[in-house]
């Protein structure tokens, strides 16, 4: 999963983007308004926390662009301007979610949990391949109930095939979703971790196969 984090607060960007990753959040952050409208053109993220003071500008223009345009990503207000109007104006325009400052940083990852289980598909919340179960709204992956261990890395390529099961799956659309805007991509690093968790669904017995399509990208399917 990767989130779109704007907020100018260096600290509480680095905070909250470390909380993040041990839940296996790729985090890209956008210091300022600007950043983060040409962010939103990559249309990659997940979620989008949005913070609305912002050195150059509200944050509440770029919610009322995203909805403008019809996009369906999530969005939580995270600011300091926490009067009833103000809370009341960004839920209108579009807002999923709006948490004042200060908050708890567990209040605000679970309000992220909860947001990634609405269903946005017709794609069941636990999609079952060979032995393999994984949980979309948890971001779980298990085999007959045993918990199958993953990096985070390999957590968000496996999610990212599991949502289009049946379907070859762009190398760029699993570099997006494995890799911030500021991670160096080696040339071979996504096979890499492809390799790492064909290994790891093999060793486990899961009964699942992940086919590289040469040049293009790849297929996840139960093995014949």
């Amino acid at each position: 999963m990767r989130l779109l984090l704007v907020e100018d607060e260096q600290q509480m960007a680095e905070a909250l983007s470390a909380a993040m990753a041990r839940f296996n959040i790729v985090v890209d952050h956008a210091p300022t308004l600007q950043f983060a409208e040409e962010a939103v053109q990559n249309n990659v993220h997940d979620v989008i926390v949005l913070d609305r003071q912002l050195p150059d500008g509200d944050g509440i223009t770029l919610l009322s662009y995203l909805r403008s345009i019809r996009s369906s990503v999530p969005v939580i207000v995270l600011t300091a301007m926490d009067k009833l109007d103000d809370r009341i104006h960004g839920l209108d325009l579009g807002a999923d979610d709006y948490l004042a400052k200060p908050f708890a940083v567990e209040e605000l990852l679970a309000r992220v949990r909860a947001l990634l289980r609405r269903p946005t598909s017709l794609v069941p919340l636990v999609t079952r391949i060979g032995r393999l179960d994984f949980d979309l709204g948890r971001r779980e992956a298990s085999i007959d109930g045993t918990p199958l261990p993953l990096t985070r890395r390999e957590l968000n390529i496996l999610e990212s095939l599991v949502r289009r099961q049946g379907r070859t799956v762009l190398r760029s659309t699993l570099e997006d979703a494995v890799y911030n805007f500021d991670d160096e991509i080696q040339s071979n690093a996504l096979e890499a971790n492809v390799s790492r968790l064909r290994k790891k669904l093999s060793d486990a017995e899961t009964g699942v196969e992940i086919h590289g399509i040469r040049g293009v990208g790849y297929l996840i399917r139960a093995a014949e």
